[in-house]
C-alpha cells in the first residue's frame, strides 16, 4: 500500500497558504491579464473565500506585485549554478548560454511572467526593475566577466562582442518570445536554433591563429 500522506497542522497549513494563493493568481493572471483577472476568481481557484485572498493581500495590485516576485524567486539559484561551471572559458560560456536558454525560454513560468511584463509592465515599474536586478544583470556580469577572463587568457580576441554581452545573450530572450507569439502556429527546431546561436558566439569571440 503507498504511504499515507501526512497531514498538515493547521500552522503548517497557514504557512502554506500565501505560497497557494499566488500560485493560483499567476494561473489567474495568465489566462485573463491584470486587468480581467478577478480576485474572487483566484480565490474559486483555491475554494476559499475572497476574504482570506485580502487577508494576505488587500489589494489586487499587491496580489500582483507579490504574484510576480514569487514567479522570479527560482532565478535566485542562477548565481549558484554560474558559480559552479567548470573547463575552459569556451566550455563556461557554452554552459552558460545553456543555462540561460533553459532560465528564459525553457520554462513555462518564466515565459508566461516575460508576457505580462509586456502587457502590464508599465504600470508595475518596480516588477521589471526587480527582474532585472535579480536575473537580468547577474547573467550579464556572467558573461562580462567571462568574457574578459578570456580575452585576458588569450582564448577570446577582443572585439564589439566582448563588450556588448546584452548581444551575446540576446537570442535567449528571441527564442522566449518567439514561443510565446509562434509556438502553435510556427514551432521552431530549438535545439539547432540554441547550438546556431552558441556556434556564432564561439567563433566570434575564439582567438584565431595567424
Amino acid at each position: 500500500m503507498p504511504a499515507m500522506e501526512k497531514k498538515l497542522s493547521r500552522a503548517e497549513q497557514k504557512a502554506r497558504r500565501p505560497h497557494e494563493i499566488l500560485d493560483a493568481a499567476f494561473e489567474e493572471f495568465v489566462e485573463k491579464g491584470y486587468a480581467a483577472a478577478r480576485v474572487e476568481d483566484v480565490a474559486a481557484r483555491l475554494g476559499v473565500t475572497k476574504g482570506t485572498v485580502y487577508l494576505y493581500f488587500p489589494t489586487k495590485d499587491a496580489l500582483f506585485e507579490a504574484t510576480m516576485g514569487h514567479v522570479s524567486a527560482p532565478f535566485e539559484d542562477v548565481r549558484a549554478s554560474i558559480d559552479a561551471l567548470l573547463g575552459s572559458h569556451s566550455d563556461r560560456l557554452r554552459q552558460l548560454l545553456l543555462l540561460g536558454y533553459d532560465k528564459l525560454a525553457g520554462d513555462r513560468k518564466t515565459r508566461e511572467l516575460l508576457r505580462l511584463q509586456l502587457a502590464d509592465g508599465s504600470r508595475f515599474p518596480n516588477i521589471i526593475d526587480r527582474h532585472y536586478s535579480e536575473f537580468i544583470a547577474p547573467l550579464l556580469d556572467a558573461v562580462r566577466a567571462l568574457i574578459e577572463q578570456g580575452v585576458a587568457s588569450g582564448e577570446f580576441h577582443e572585439g564589439a562582442a566582448a563588450n556588448m554581452p546584452e548581444v551575446v545573450i540576446s537570442s535567449a530572450i528571441h527564442l522566449t518570445i518567439w514561443k510565446l507569439i509562434f509556438a502553435d502556429r510556427n514551432p521552431i527546431d530549438e535545439a539547432a536554433f540554441i547550438e546556431a546561436h552558441v556556434d556564432l558566439v564561439l567563433n566570434g569571440l575564439l582567438q584565431r591563429n595567424s
